[in-house]
């Protein structure tokens, strides 16, 4: 009989990866914003794995509150993701989805490319998501995560910031506005350089986001998260004195 598996947070990721655990044999306990998360952890103290599937907005303050009998169990999945999040949690190293799938509600999961994953779990969630036909694969080492993190997170920004000009979706994004989504994805990556605290392969990581774009190129830039990521990438900006001068000209007008 396995272990059950955690999933804190129950939105419609969440509800794919407990189809996948489902299928794969596991029992899967929920944990929704009005429950204790200490509470839920005396009654399940050694669960196989505990998924943090909350908001972007709502990791660390979840991070900060896990119980302790899970801190070495945690599987992790949220856009914007890098290890400083959980390291400020003083955390030890998670397993880490990198998420290249959408799911919305009465729609099927639509799948970009394969999602890497790294840590001790990796391998139990690429065999969940096989069950529900999501393509997954393993990444070897913290430097390949932190790139494939990196990778997303330009995608996702850039996209998502340039579409407050452009609108539209990914292919014509880039074949109708390239100067404008290399200018968002330069600023992009001079925070996440800042971030990381290294220097980043910018060329390579153009080239991964462009992987992304050919996988789904009617992707929608302009999600409703949108403006909410300009404000954080902004206030980032402002923490760390860099100029930015193309998000600043979009959040201007």
């Amino acid at each position: 009989m396995h272990k059950p598996i955690v999933i804190i947070g129950i939105g419609e990721m969440a509800g794919v990866f407990a189809h996948g655990f489902l299928r794969s044999g596991y029992p899967v306990y929920p944990v929704t914003r009005a429950m204790n998360l200490n509470e839920v952890a005396a009654s399940l103290p050694e669960p196989e794995l505990v998924l943090v599937a909350v908001a972007e907005s709502d990791i660390h303050q979840t991070l900060a509150t896990l119980p302790a009998t899970w801190r070495q169990r945690l599987a992790l999945l949220q856009n914007e993701l890098l290890p400083r999040d959980w390291e400020r949690a003083a955390l030890p190293q998670p397993t880490v989805i990198s998420v290249w799938f959408e799911k919305k509600a009465g729609q099927a999961a639509k799948v970009l490319i394969p999602s890497p994953a790294f840590g001790q779990h990796a391998p139990l969630i690429q065999a969940a998501l096989a069950r529900v036909e999501i393509p997954c694969h393993s990444v070897d080492n913290e430097a390949a995560l932190l790139y494939e993190l990196v990778r997303k997170n330009v995608y996702i920004l850039t996209t998502n910031i340039a579409g407050l000009v452009a609108g539209g979706n990914v292919a014509e994004l880039w074949q109708h506005h390239e100067a404008l989504a290399r200018a968002v994805a330069s600023d992009v990556m001079d925070i996440q350089q800042h971030l990381v605290g290294q220097a980043l392969p910018r060329e390579r990581l153009i080239e991964g986001m462009l992987e992304a774009f050919e996988g789904d190129p009617e992707h929608q830039c302009k999600g409703r998260s949108a403006p909410a990521r300009l404000a954080r990438a902004l206030a980032i900006a402002d923490d760390a004195g860099l100029e930015v001068k193309m998000l600043r000209e979009i959040a201007a007008r």
